[in-house]
């Protein structure tokens, strides 16, 4: 997307379309990639607006998005951009089986919000669903979403967990994850399925993230917890970006590469920005602790950059969404829990 961003997003069209605009270094990277690009879970925070970009970036790819598209008017949305839609439970095994195995595909399904509600099916969505897809789609070239929570904590001035970093997270949920990362590691190993797994650290909707988060809670008075005091946040549209130029990273064993803005961000420091827009004084919980979940995006910098919409003109769209109560997901992120039971 170009550097001349808007003063502000108006509304869930416009907010979409800066989410999905393509940079052009990913044109050039789609148009070098051969084969269509399947978006498996396409129907959750991140996806519309990940196969949107897809499909402005490579109009003569087909893109198609599987889901089950519980949520009503989904698949009108994406066929009205130009998207294919499949309707298919990821865990059916036979179903996944019969859907078209492109020469590319993107995996984003999965389970955080409730996990510790249903700890089976968190960990059938994380683990056996993984399974299932990576088996079908031995023969593709795939994009993993995984999550930062796979690493340990670590302490808030060293600069983030390098994807080098051995990975022992606390609470289920987490743990549930590196069994789907390593399950793909698994099909990679025994099938030589080309893979590039993405640790990502909180991306930015206006309508949902840590900045949604801390941003409601200044303007509502309610108290902004500190004692994960610190963390790494990306604008969504800048993740979109790299996770598809990521495709072209893809190998055998899985390139693992961390997902996220570079500063290490500062709970009570966003607060107060969103304090002094609001003319209002945030309330805190809580207290800074010397360890937090980062991650080190050196790696993500070398391979594509500096991300192009800067954490400042985040925060600023974000003051002037909630200011205006223009919508939220209803979808924390909990941002605050240090225990892992989500």
């Amino acid at each position: 997307m170009s550097a001349d961003f808007p003063r502000s997003i108006a509304d869930e069209t416009v907010l979409e379309d800066v989410l999905s605009t393509p940079s052009a270094a990913l044109v050039e990277t789609l148009a070098a990639l051969p084969g269509d690009i399947t978006f498996l879970g396409v129907g959750g925070k991140i996806g519309p607006t990940l196969a949107r970009m897809a499909k402005r970036a490579a109009p003569d790819k087909r893109i198609i998005g599987v889901a089950r598209f519980s949520e009503p008017g989904l698949k009108r949305k994406l066929a009205g951009w130009g998207i294919e839609t499949v309707t298919c439970d990821l865990l059916d095994r036979a179903a996944v089986d019969a859907l078209e195995k492109t020469e590319n595909a993107v995996f984003l399904a999965g389970r955080k919000f409730g996990s510790e509600g249903n700890l089976g099916l968190t960990w059938a969505m994380n683990v056996l669903c993984p399974a299932i897809v990576a088996e079908a789609f031995a023969a593709s070239r795939l994009v993993v979403y995984s999550t930062a929570c796979v690493y340990p904590f670590v302490d808030v001035t060293s600069g983030g967990a390098p994807e080098t970093l051995r990975v022992a997270p606390p609470g289920e949920y987490a743990n549930s994850c590196i069994g789907r990362e390593r399950v793909f590691e698994h099909f990679a190993n025994t099938h030589g399925t080309r893979s590039v797994i993405l640790r990502l650290s909180y991306a930015l909707d206006l309508r949902y993230g840590v900045l949604h988060d801390i941003a409601r809670a200044v303007k509502a008075g309610a108290p902004v917890p500190l004692d994960m005091g610190h963390c790494n946040v990306i604008w969504q549209g800048s993740a979109n970006d790299v996770a598809l130029r990521a495709l072209a990273l893809a190998e055998a064993p899985p390139a693992v590469l961390n997902l996220s803005g570079p500063e290490t961000a500062s709970i009570r420091r966003l607060a107060e920005r969103f304090g002094n827009a609001f003319g209002t004084e945030p309330v805190f919980t809580g207290t800074e602790q010397n360890r937090a979940w980062l991650v080190d995006t050196t790696l993500q910098q070398r391979h594509f950059g500096y991300p192009e919409v800067p954490l400042a003109q985040v925060v600023d769209w974000t003051a002037d969404w909630v200011a205006h109560d223009r919508g939220s997901l209803g979808k924390p992120t909990h941002f605050e829990v240090r225990d892992g039971a989500y």
